[in-house]
């Protein structure tokens, strides 16, 4: 059956080419960078499609819309905003994984939550490569991070996640990503969490293993009203 023009479909198709054909020329495994589906204001029927499409991993910024729209869907869960400290117990209920620990609190946080839950809960440290982003870890404070981290008996610390500064030239990003990798070297983890749909290629010859992609398979995000968030 011909896909339908312009589908989530479609594009995830034509966008898992380009991702293996970028892999082929990095000489890199192909399969060795996930995608991330990321919903963020994306309605569960979108969701679905991208499901039906192949996509088995999402990432979610908010709880409450995680809440209201990927209850019972057969993939995996990634919390990838900002980490509430009094959101920890339901953001470990939810997700599978949660990218964005960047401070004690945090970690402390969702260690009492996994611990109340009886669980092992997945983590990738936030490492702030970017000077407009708000959140993350500095570089330079990074090791004591997770150093703290690691003595936390419900939290698995899986590698690292960092954002390209906003409007940067391919050579910034690059050395942002590079900035990134040093940090996720030294985690131990196996996931270093790089690149979005504007950047998903440098992230790639950075090293990334997981691509956090929304436009690129869902097109133009619509306005929150348009889910009722």
């Amino acid at each position: 059956m011909m896909l339908e023009r312009g589908s989530i479909a479609d594009r995830y198709a034509s966008l898992r080419e380009e991702i293996d054909a970028a892999m082929r020329s990095l000489g890199r495994s192909l399969g060795a960078a996930r995608v991330v589906a990321v919903t963020k204001f994306q309605p569960r029927d979108a969701i679905v499609e991208a499901i039906a499409a192949g996509v088995a991993s999402v990432g979610e910024n908010y709880v409450k819309e995680a809440e209201g729209k990927l209850a019972g869907l057969p993939v995996r869960k990634h919390f990838i905003g900002h980490v509430q400290t009094n959101k920890a117990r339901r953001i470990a209920q939810l997700f599978d994984v949660v990218e964005s620990v960047d401070r004690v609190e945090a970690a402390r946080a969702l260690e009492r939550a996994a611990a109340a839950l009886g669980r092992a809960l997945p983590v990738l440290l936030q490492v702030n490569i970017s000077p407009s982003e708000r959140f993350g870890v500095t570089p330079d404070r990074f090791d004591a991070l997770l150093d703290e981290v690691r003595t936390l008996e419900h939290l698995r610390v899986e590698g690292v996640m960092a954002i390209a500064p906003i409007a940067a030239t391919r050579e910034e990003t690059s050395r942002a990503f590079e900035w990134a990798r040093a940090c996720f070297e030294r985690s131990g983890g196996d996931v270093l969490s790089l690149g979005m749909s504007g950047d998903w290629r440098e992230a790639l010859a950075a090293g990334s293993t997981e691509l956090r992609l929304g436009t690129a398979i869902f097109g133009p995000r619509p306005a929150k009203e348009a889910i009722g968030r």
